[in-house]
């Protein structure tokens, strides 16, 4: 999972494998470990509303269920879904990049 945050705006990009095992009930996480050794974790699931939650070690998000699958029925897309979250401008994507390169070398 990538995370990139600035001011308000949060964005969460996972790749296929990392959908599969979201859809599959798994939360999907990012974690960073300081040079001071604490760890930093990022965290997204699946609910059936958005959500979040701090813990002392970071955060979970949780994005509604049926969106995440209906995105998934879809891909590829470039779009993905945008959530409002509290004063935080949420972002989530799914890279197909992999099956896309995939798809390009069946052709030929």
């Amino acid at each position: 999972m990538k995370v990139q945050q600035q001011g308000q705006a949060l964005r969460l990009r996972i790749d296929e494998a990392e959908l599969a095992r979201l859809l599959a009930g798994e939360v999907v996480e990012n974690a960073t470990r300081w040079p001071d050794g604490r760890v930093q974790t990022q965290r997204v699931g699946l609910a059936a509303a958005t959500t979040w939650q701090r813990s002392d070690d970071g955060w979970c998000v949780q994005l509604p269920d049926a969106e995440v699958r209906a995105l998934a029925s879809r891909l590829p897309s470039r779009d993905g879904l945008s959530f409002a979250l509290h004063g935080l401008d949420l972002s989530f994507d799914v890279d197909v990049r992999d099956s896309a390169r995939r798809m390009q070398k069946d052709r030929h």
